[in-house]
């Protein structure tokens, strides 16, 4: 149960927890007020459930070393896989990576404020525990309003950048509301109430240190876009022969519910629950085609028509799915076209678990 706000807004988080143990530290997060709070954390060293415009990300400090370390520790991730920096300005980029290429600033333009993070070389002394020590840095100027006061407030008091992966256990569903932050993390972390995220899945990725932009994470902004952008062709790792840098979301498997995601056409998909007949049990359907059931035990969700609406219910509808304890979903697999490229790479990852 969340606290009053009126009663809650000004204190810190430890007098919180001292007047309210089992009260949620959840703080609407277009309060001034709140948002100052949350600063203040991120200057601390604390941590901090902050919304963006993909996903919600579990924030601190990515000058702070311990700050970054607690981000690890807690969502049990390996330390050299690198999280992604925001930067409250494209301008604020430049305190962490140098070198930055004519087409990287030409993306920047083009899409920051929003989904698309870049991979640059790193300025030697900035951000190692964040980027996992590698010499490379992913960078990204978040769009939702509440991540970018709250980044503009962190600024002014020191705080150049902060490091941001999805709040969630590693490995498992990205979180798209304040509530999945505290089902994964449990109430006392301070968490930033910004609505349920109007993108819905991670950011894409583009790779800026090997001369030309290399796709490491497919998004919602698209290939097509991009290249138009920075007037250069999109080249794909398995394309190259130098190895890409380690980048956040890009292991074989990620986005995985408890229960075992498979991908299915619909034609197999119609088969398997012919088969089944009226015996199918603890398992769900997530599929854009109407199709025939005859086993009250299965639980069938409709999948969103079109790719915008697909992202934005993905992960949440997961986490939904999760909930009724079912131990099998079987997903339509999404179109073979551009704009399902995002969905259809988190589905990807997610079955390979």
């Amino acid at each position: 149960m969340r606290c009053k706000p009126a009663a809650c807004w000004a204190w810190t988080v430890s007098e919180h927890h001292a007047n309210h143990p089992r009260c949620s530290v959840i703080l609407p997060g277009h309060d001034p007020v709140a948002q100052e709070q949350a600063a203040q954390t991120l200057k601390a060293g604390g941590l901090l459930g902050l919304p963006t415009e993909t996903v919600y990300g579990l924030a601190a400090d990515a000058g702070n070393d311990l700050a970054v370390a607690a981000i690890f520790t807690t969502k049990g991730r390996p330390s050299d896989h690198p999280l992604i920096v925001h930067v409250a300005t494209p301008d604020e980029a430049r305190r962490f990576a140098c070198d930055i290429p004519g087409f990287a600033t030409a993306l920047m333009t083009a899409f920051w404020p929003g989904p698309l993070t870049l991979i640059l070389p790193r300025l030697p002394h900035m951000a190692a525990a964040a980027a996992g020590g590698q010499p490379t840095v992913g960078l990204r100027c978040p769009a939702h309003p509440v991540a970018h006061a709250v980044l503009l407030a962190a600024s002014r008091l020191g705080v150049a950048g902060v490091a941001a992966p999805s709040a969630n256990r590693f490995g498992r569903v990205s979180p798209t509301t304040a509530d999945h932050v505290e089902t994964e993390f449990g109430p006392g972390l301070l968490t930033l109430d910004g609505g349920a995220c109007g993108v819905g899945i991670e950011s894409t990725i583009v790779d800026c240190t090997r001369g030309r932009p290399v796709l490491l994470r497919p998004g919602m902004i698209g290939r097509e876009a991009i290249e138009k952008a920075c007037g250069l062709p999109l080249a794909l790792p398995d394309t190259l022969d130098t190895q890409s840098p380690k980048a956040s979301g890009t292991l074989e498997s990620h986005y995985a519910p408890n229960a075992k995601v498979r991908l299915m056409s619909r034609t197999e998909l119609q088969a398997a629950l012919d088969l089944l007949g009226s015996q199918g049990r603890d398992i769900a359907i997530y599929a854009r085609s109407r199709l025939r059931c005859n086993a009250p035990g299965i639980r069938v969700y409709t999948m969103p028509p079109d790719a915008i609406a697909a992202a934005q219910a993905l992960f949440a509808d997961l986490r939904m799915m999760d909930t009724t304890g079912v131990k099998l979903i079987w997903v339509e697999t999404p179109d073979n076209t551009p704009d399902w490229e995002g969905v259809h790479d988190r589905l990807r990852r997610a079955a390979a678990a």
